[in-house]
């Protein structure tokens, strides 16, 4: 259950800063916005943090899944 609750908490975040990245390169391209490239580019970062954040709890989630179960 709570696996279930943190992939969609994470699913939802992901697809937030995706769009408001979109939403950024949008904006910067349309009106040619330096301020806005920045904020697109730091979005786009912290959706590269969000989704190794995903992984590495999914890789060591199931890690200590195979650890717990084992001798059972």
């Amino acid at each position: 259950m709570f696996v279930t609750i943190l992939r969609w908490t994470i699913g939802v975040v992901a697809v937030l800063l995706a769009s408001a990245a979109l939403f950024g390169f949008v904006i910067s391209v349309a009106f040619e916005n330096e301020v806005w490239r920045r904020r697109t580019r730091r979005l786009r970062s912290w959706l590269g943090v969000v989704a190794l954040a995903w992984f590495n709890g999914e890789v060591w989630g199931r890690v200590i899944y195979t650890l717990v179960h084992w001798a059972g």
